[in-house]
């Protein structure tokens, strides 16, 4: 299993990003999946989607070091858990990669995405005015790519409905660079919260965001 990154972000979190090259079979000898889990891979389309499912799965059994079951849900807002756990997770997955934070004592948000020249045409769908007004941003695949994995990881971080992206979610001005830090101002509805939201596009052609708090 091919894990191109590995970082202890602080003492008590670390993140991975893990290329997907395994099939099926050899991802399915490596867990101990359960029949509820099961039924809904046969939910699944053979392909890319069932091994990116597979790798998740994979890559979160290798950084927490075990072979016991690990029983993996989704809770009623579809933020995946760990039963009986005092780890928080995030799972994300783009094309030939996969990503997995996991957090002991704070809440973990990540998202990795192929970055492709689309994402011009849905910038407005996802940034406030405010956003789209700031230097280099409108006309810049990368840039537009580090905004939405940043937001996309807020979103996952906070892991309950309602959460707008253009309404709830401001990127403050930045500068890109190959790993950074972006504030990002959060509006909840327990008020607005500060947070400092990372990113970095070390994989060719892949942009990854990461909150910790």
């Amino acid at each position: 299993m091919p894990v191109i990154y590995n970082q202890d972000i602080d003492d008590h979190t670390i993140l991975a990003v893990w290329k997907i090259e395994e099939g099926e079979e050899e991802l399915l000898s490596g867990l101990q999946l359960k029949q509820h889990e099961l039924d809904f891979l046969d939910t699944l389309s053979k392909g890319k989607r069932l091994l990116q499912w597979l790798s998740t799965r994979f890559l979160l059994r290798t950084m927490l070091n075990t072979s016991e079951y690990i029983d993996c849900r989704l809770d009623e807002h579809g933020k995946p858990y760990l039963v009986n756990s005092p780890y928080s997770i995030s799972l994300s997955h783009s094309y030939d990669y996969a990503a997995v934070m996991i957090g002991k004592d704070k809440g973990v948000g990540v998202d990795i995405e192929l970055i492709k020249p689309k994402i011009h045409r849905i910038q407005q769908k996802f940034l406030n005015e405010p956003e789209l007004a700031q230097p280099g941003v409108k006309n810049n695949t990368a840039v537009l790519y580090a905004c939405w994995c940043i937001k996309e990881a807020v979103y996952k971080w906070y892991g309950k409905k309602g959460l707008e992206f253009r309404q709830h979610i401001h990127i403050q001005p930045f500068m890109l660079e190959d790993h950074g830090s972006v504030t990002v101002l959060v509006d909840l509805p327990t008020g607005t919260q500060t947070l400092t939201v990372c990113y970095f596009n070390t994989i060719p052609g892949y942009m990854l965001g990461y909150v910790v708090a």
